[in-house]
């Protein structure tokens, strides 16, 4: 490194994506060995390593792809622990970190504030503890009021305690997009078909996790005033709320009249409800009202697409995230419009968060082909097809949790690469965004090369 590299080199500061990385990786391995305790399993059953790290990482990545029944295997204290691990990861485990210490009454560091400030995206320093506080009184009120309406449900069908514990238990896993339930990891909700109260609460839940802390707090703030809402909310809203309802449609259309799904004598409001809770857990919840076996080649493409996209950045769900795709179709729309600048709601986008969009997408796109060529080698001769693998391999990288090829019946090297898969999707485009992000701030060289076009297209 030469004198004039070191001058411009920034002083050193807190890495947010490397604290990011190392912490959920350190829930993870908690998580795998508390699983791993005869206490947690139900008497007769062994937990092998792989599958204990397996269930491990789809709980704190909030994914709910499972290799175990949780119901069936895990004893109360082991669905104790894939709660907290569900919660850790969902809110953020800087987020749950900090709302401990200030509730212990200890003094919340610079360098904390600064990691919340990055991972969290919060407006500034200043209000990073309170805004945190905010966020998991919010987080808490959700699951709360949600456990209160699946109660209702629940509650005269198993019993005051039993009720309570699986209405909060589903409440904490939608709201963290989790899609992790005690019902049966073989049916989901698909006992609830024709429930409208528990699919509309948990796809409430759901939709709430995905839209990300800071959005939920803008619309508190300045729900009444459109106009003054920030421009990231505005984006993620106008985006969620497409894709549900694009999604809806689809759905509907596609699977009308298929008596595997939405076509079993159905009455036209059931199949409609079901056409929509497909599209919202496909936003990376992993809770499921009809098999996914069973839908065809084209609804599954579909569910595939959804769940790249997945949530909202800060939120509890996975996914390239919905204000990735929105920047990426600004693109194209300044390329065709014949714009220098990308532009949205009379805003312009910096080049960096350009840059970063970019990266992001093309990241992802490059793990899910890859993998996709891996998981094919490793399972097509084994009778898995294609389809469905790319469908396992999209949901694990999107956190989603929805399985079409029977995630246990996959080879050990397959359960591997999906537990490296969840762990990027939860922890890897933040930490990338911040990655790059830092690196732009704090490193420059002082040389500018000189502009010269190439032939793309």
């Amino acid at each position: 490194m030469n004198a004039q590299e070191k001058k411009h080199k920034a002083p050193r500061s807190p890495n947010p994506a490397k604290t990011l990385a190392v912490g959920f990786m350190f829930i993870i391995l908690v998580g795998t060995g508390l699983l791993m305790l005869p206490l947690a399993h139900e008497p007769g059953i062994t937990i092998t390593p792989l599958q204990a790290l397996f269930t491990a990482t789809s709980a704190t990545c909030v994914t709910g792809l499972m290799v175990v029944d949780t119901a069936a295997d895990f004893s109360l204290f082991g669905e104790i622990v894939v709660l907290s691990l569900i919660q850790l990861g969902g809110l953020g485990f800087m987020l749950f970190a900090t709302s401990v210490l200030v509730l212990a009454g200890r003094r919340v560091s610079l360098r904390s504030r600064v990691l919340l400030h990055d991972t969290m995206s919060l407006p500034g320093l200043s209000g990073a503890v309170r805004n945190t506080m905010r966020f998991v009184l919010i987080a808490f009120g959700v699951e709360l009021l949600g456990a209160i309406l699946l109660s209702i449900h629940l509650v005269p069908r198993l019993g005051t305690a039993r009720g309570v514990y699986f209405a909060v238990f589903h409440a904490i896993s939608a709201f963290c997009n989790a899609g992790i339930d005690l019902f049966s990891t073989a049916n989901s909700l698909t006992t609830f078909v024709d429930d409208p109260l528990v699919l509309l609460t948990i796809a409430g839940l759901i939709i709430l996790g995905g839209l990300g802390f800071a959005v939920l707090a803008d619309v508190l703030d300045k729900g009444r005033h459109p106009r003054r809402l920030a421009l990231h909310t505005k984006i993620v809203l106008v985006t969620t709320g497409f894709l549900l309802l694009s999604g809806t449609v689809y759905f509907a259309l596609a699977e009308w009249n298929n008596p595997l799904t939405l076509g079993a004598g159905r009455g036209t409001a059931n199949k409609l409800l079901n056409a929509l809770f497909q599209s919202v857990t496909t936003r990376t919840a992993g809770f499921y009202s009809v098999q996914q076996g069973n839908l065809n080649d084209a609804s599954k493409m579909a569910t595939t697409l959804l769940m790249f996209i997945g949530a909202s950045p800060a939120s509890t769900g996975g996914g390239v995230k919905t204000s990735t795709v929105f920047v990426l179709v600004a693109i194209i729309r300044s390329v065709i419009a014949g714009r220098e600048d990308v532009n949205a709601f009379n805003k312009r986008l910096p080049l960096v968060l350009i840059r970063t969009t970019l990266s992001i997408f093309l990241l992802y796109l490059a793990l899910l082909f890859a993998g996709s060529v891996l998981m094919g080698l490793l399972e097509q001769p084994r009778g898995f097809s294609m389809v469905d693998l790319v469908f396992e391999e999209a949901s694990a990288l999107g956190t989603v949790g929805l399985t079409a090829a029977n995630t246990p019946a996959l080879t050990h090297p397959s359960q591997i690469w999906l537990i490296l898969l969840m762990y990027f999707g939860r922890v890897g485009p933040l930490t990338m965004m911040l990655s790059i992000t830092r690196r732009h701030a704090g490193y420059r060289t002082g040389v500018r090369y000189p502009e010269e076009d190439i032939i793309v297209g």
